[in-house]
Formats: C-alpha cells, structure tokens, sequence
C-alpha cells in the first residue's frame, strides 16, 4: 500500500490493490474501504459481452471495476452520491487503464426518474446492475464518525428505492445482483417481489461450521423461473486459509455466477 497525497473531505487517500495486484484502488485511509464483499459481486455477475453495466452506491468502483476487469468488453457506469468518492472512482477507472469504458457520475440513486435521465441513466439501460447497499436502517447499529464509512453502513431509507431503480433502468431480461447481511434477507425477497424472477440465493459463510455472514442474491427482470437457494460459498477452511474457490475468487480467476439463471 503505498500513499498518494491527501484529500480533501475524504482525508488522506492511499492505494490498494486487489485481484492479486491487478487492479488498482485509491481509496480514504479512514472509514469504508473496499474488501471482500465487492469482490464477491463482482464474481456473482453474468459474464454480458459487450453489455453495459450499472453499479450502484458504486464507492470509488470497486464492483465496477472488478467486473470490467473480469469482462474486458463490458461498459461500465459507477454511480455514486457522494461526490469525491465519484471523482474517486473515476480516477480509479483511468488508474486501471478503463476510462473509455468505465464512466463515474455523481448522483442519488433514490432521486427520480426525470434527475437520473438527466444524469444520463436512460430507463431500459442496463443489461445488469449491480449493488452494495447500506447494511443498517438508521438507529439500527452504531454510526461511525467517519463519514463516508457512515454512508456506506447505514442507510438513510429501505432496500426498496434502490430495487425501484434497479427495475426502471434494467432492459428486459436484465440481471440483478445484490450483496446484504443475512438479517435482510425477508427485505430483499420482498423488494424482489415485483418485476423479478429466477432469484437466486447464495449463502456466505466465514468458516462451513458458523452461520452465515452475508447472502448473495441474484434475479433477472421479468423472468417467471422460481426461486432456488444456491450452495453455500465458504470463504476459509478449517485451517483458516481461503478455501480453493475463494482463494480464485478474492484473485479474480473464480465466478459464483448462479447456473442456475
């Protein structure tokens, strides 16, 4: 990690890499940084061609970027309300060699429709969106005083607006995919409820033995396939090292695309 000069309402900012070194992060020392949860979207998503992404709540891109890495023909749009992160993001994107493929844009992702086409988020779109929505309601766990870390942990409304402008912007068929905490499961199958089909849920464990720490969920805009609970992804083994399949997840050379959509 090495540091680059200091930001502005971000604080000092440094650079990170993930995907064995391959992709290139600056980021705030202080508050949310990116980990494991990106990098496991980023590996939940179709493999969309020439398709165009949307990553939502997108943080300085690391979902984003992640699946550009993974897809060198995708076209990818970070959206982000925040915006130095934005501006974050889009000097990520020219850092990793994408900036003719991967646009960030400052805006809400609640605001209306009329604000986001004037953004340039046209409804119908996007092949696929992805998202990594804040974890807790307000009041609901302990805010950091870190602003931006407060931002990407706890959320200001429900699940539900993103979901709503996930389905307006997505084409027919489109793909969702969404990394929460378990305990938001009964929220997000019920956001889902309207406009999706074929969900898929993936639950993700730190060790086979304990409980799940995070669910992975997929959907496809329209679809009338059922449901269907997917393997457990296991992120260590018993002797505390990644298992084989999480080992080539967290390198970038292993998906957790659900065959099952």
């Amino acid at each position: 990690m090495s540091e680059i000069e200091p930001g502005a309402a971000l604080g000092e900012i440094v650079e990170d890499r993930l995907l064995d070194g391959r992709l290139r992060l600056l980021q705030p020392r202080k508050g949310h940084r990116a980990g494991s949860d990106a990098v496991l979207l980023a590996a939940a998503l179709p493999d969309l061609g020439g398709g165009a992404l949307l990553d939502i709540g997108a943080g300085v891109g690391t979902v984003g970027l992640a699946a550009a890495l993974a897809q060198p023909e995708l076209q990818v749009t970070l959206l982000e309300r925040d915006p130095e992160l934005a501006a974050l993001a889009a000097r990520n994107a020219g850092l990793n060699d994408m900036a003719g493929r991967v646009t960030a844009i400052a805006g809400d992702v609640t605001a209306r429709a009329a604000a986001l086409s004037e953004l340039g988020l046209a409804s119908a779109s996007f092949d696929a969106v992805a998202m990594n929505p804040p974890f807790y309601p307000p009041g609901g766990s302990r805010a950091s005083p870190v602003p931006n870390r407060k931002a990407a942990h706890v959320a200001e409304g429900a699940l539900a607006p993103w979901l709503r402008t996930a389905r307006r912007l997505l084409r027919p068929s489109g793909n969702l995919a969404l990394i929460h905490r378990v305990e938001a499961l009964p929220e997000v199958l019920a956001g889902l409820e309207t406009g999706f089909g074929a969900v898929a849920v993936r639950p993700v464990h730190a060790f086979a033995d304990r409980p799940a720490i995070r669910i992975i969920v997929t959907a496809v805009l329209n679809s009338r396939k059922p449901a269907a609970l997917l393997p457990a992804f296991v992120i260590n083994g018993a002797d505390g090292r990644l298992t084989p399949l999480s080992d080539a997840v967290h390198r970038g050379r292993g998906r957790l695309t659900p065959d099952y959509q």
